[in-house]
């Protein structure tokens, strides 16, 4: 099976890590180290190739035990120290300028919610929906509780 293309794509997951997809990761020609820079006043985060002797570099490491694939950076110090929205990870289409791969933070971004959520279990969800009536209970047997049909007058 052959995988289609993706477009190029990063995301900044909720703990600060920022994911570079396969066709973003070959933009910046799929460099191991990166610095990480940010414009406070556009609102753009933009990733730099780079050497692993700048003081600023970020080792890029694969996500993947399969071969090239998705790259990610551990960059919570860097997502806290710029004030970056981190509540919710977060997918961007990615540009290039100036042979750095850049994201528009100002634009919202696809949130992301992954299949390791805790969903809520069967049961839960269909006592929430139809509650079953106990027939073991004076109600269903046709006796309500508290109903006294005796006239005392």
């Amino acid at each position: 099976m052959t995988p289609l293309v993706k477009a190029p794509s990063v995301t900044i997951q909720k703990r600060g890590v920022i994911s570079l997809n396969k066709a973003a990761h070959d933009l910046i020609d799929n460099t191991e180290t990166v610095e990480l820079l940010f414009d406070r006043d556009r609102q753009v985060m933009a990733v730099r190739a780079t050497d692993d002797s700048s003081p600023h570099a970020y080792a890029v490491r694969s996500a993947s035990k399969r071969g090239p694939g998705q790259a990610v950076v551990s960059a919570t110090a860097f997502t806290a120290h710029y004030g970056i929205d981190t509540t919710d990870t977060r997918r961007w289409k990615p540009f290039v300028e100036d042979g750095m791969l850049c994201v528009d933070l100002s634009q919202e971004g696809t949130v992301i919610t992954g299949n390791r959520t805790k969903p809520t279990t069967v049961a839960q969800d269909v006592e929430a929906a139809d509650p079953v009536e106990d027939i073991d209970s004076p109600v269903a047997q046709g006796h309500p509780v508290g109903d006294d049909t005796t006239d005392d007058s």
